[in-house]
């Protein structure tokens, strides 16, 4: 049966150098990075003057800079309301910028540069796995930290990497038992080629059997794709209940204005997105994507007073018609879980915050958070949403409260052996 908008209403209740590090992007699912000997190189961060380095590396060209850019921005925020409040231990935080292109080799060098030559006691940023896995050897043989603020695919972790977005089983999970509550037998997948959808649709193909979703079809597209009529026309013909979309960057704004013209709509077959935010949805263009689905842990319209004051704060900086969205949400909480765990640490260095990373809490827009010590991953509420005509994305659905972070899906029988 096809999921009718009229039942989610009433439900009121997110190649090219892709291949640069073919070999982490393929070993690097279901392992556990820090696992491997991590090297102990001195570090050259300065804690001797008024300020301390941070980075902030991220997308500002190419095809993910649509997505990346507000990441930045969220990221600068957070360090200008911390320096305005007095800083960490004393200390101004001073951000270096890069911009790693929409290119995993890029992200790897930058990295590099950030931490032997900048000298930056953390860094924040990323988006695609892809570029995730180019910079986790990077920070493991330095031994310094990065802060990775975007949903993703799971089956990870590293003592050297903070996950301030979802892991699968606060985001794609939910969003599957949603589809399965709502009577969906029949999925198609579509993603962007590279590790993230991937994975998570092995994932989604694994839950799927143990739950009697039949899968109609899969396709994959490089990033950057802007032709999708083959790939619409395939997913037309096959009459799933719903798409899964897993497709990054800009490809998105092709795929829906192509569904659109195919003449799909939410009431035919739904699309449940996880990598398409406020931002995204305005270079969509509402008109192409309203009425259609999402699963993230935030949106500019969840109703708190820590969130109306963020949204504020982010327009007065930013411009009133820019939106917040769920990835530069958590690149602001990941500013402010680094600022709690130094000042729990009362150091900067990477021991003393992986030792006192475990327990540390931040009242975020999208509701407490707190880190796992074990995993470096947080606890996050999952909402699933609908995007309305106005551009926004509107709660339809959210987990009773926090969900604790389970990277490698070890609480779920059906996911034995994705890890392996």
């Amino acid at each position: 049966m096809h999921l009718r908008r009229s039942a989610l209403n009433r439900s009121a209740l997110a190649a090219t150098s892709v291949l640069v590090t073919a070999g982490l992007v393929l070993s690097g699912c279901g392992s556990k990075a820090s696992d491997t000997d991590t090297a102990k190189s001195d570090s050259c961060v300065d804690t001797s003057g008024p300020n301390i380095k941070v980075g902030s590396l991220n997308s500002l060209s190419g095809t993910m800079a649509i997505s990346e850019v507000t990441v930045r921005d969220a990221i600068k925020l957070a360090v200008d309301e911390i320096n305005s409040k007095g800083g960490v231990l004393g200390k101004q935080v001073q951000i270096i910028g890069e911009d790693g292109a929409s290119d995993p080799a890029v992200f790897a060098q930058k990295a590099e540069k950030l931490i032997k030559d900048d000298c930056v006691a953390a860094v924040f940023g990323g988006w695609t796995s892809s570029s995730r896995k180019a910079m986790l050897p990077v920070f493991e043989s330095n031994n310094s930290l990065l802060y990775y603020p975007v949903q993703y695919e799971g089956l990870e972790s590293s003592k050297n990497i903070f996950y301030t977005g979802a892991t699968t089983n606060q985001q794609i999970v939910p969003a599957l038992d949603f589809l399965k509550e709502k009577g969906l037998k029949t999925l198609y997948l579509v993603g962007s080629d590279y590790v993230f959808p991937q994975t998570a649709n092995r994932i989604i193909k694994a839950y799927a059997a143990a739950n009697g979703i039949e899968i109609k079809g899969e396709d994959y597209t490089p990033l950057g794709s802007t032709d999708f009529s083959t790939i619409v026309n395939k997913v037309r013909a096959a009459g799933a209940d719903a798409v899964f979309n897993t497709l990054n960057g800009d490809s998105n704004v092709a795929f829906f204005k192509e569904y659109t013209n195919a003449g799909l709509t939410p009431q035919k077959m739904p699309v449940v997105s996880v990598s398409i935010a406020e931002e995204e949805v305005t270079g969509i263009g509402a008109q192409n994507i309203a009425g259609q689905l999402t699963a993230w842990n935030y949106y500019q319209t969840v109703d708190n007073p820590v969130n109306k004051a963020f949204v504020a704060a982010y327009k007065a900086k930013y411009g009133q018609n820019k939106p917040t969205s769920d990835p530069m949400e958590a690149a602001y909480v990941s500013v402010y879980l680094w600022k709690n765990t130094v000042e729990k640490a009362k150091a900067f260095d990477t021991k003393a915050i992986q030792d006192n990373a475990g327990g540390v809490t931040f009242d975020a827009p999208e509701g407490l958070v707190t880190i796992d010590g074990e995993n470096h991953h947080i606890t996050k509420t999952a909402r699933i949403g609908e995007i309305h005509p106005d551009g926004l994305i509107y709660t339809i659905w959210e987990s009773p409260g926090p969900i604790q972070p389970d990277p490698y899906l070890k609480s779920y029988p059906w996911a034995k052996g994705l890890s392996g």
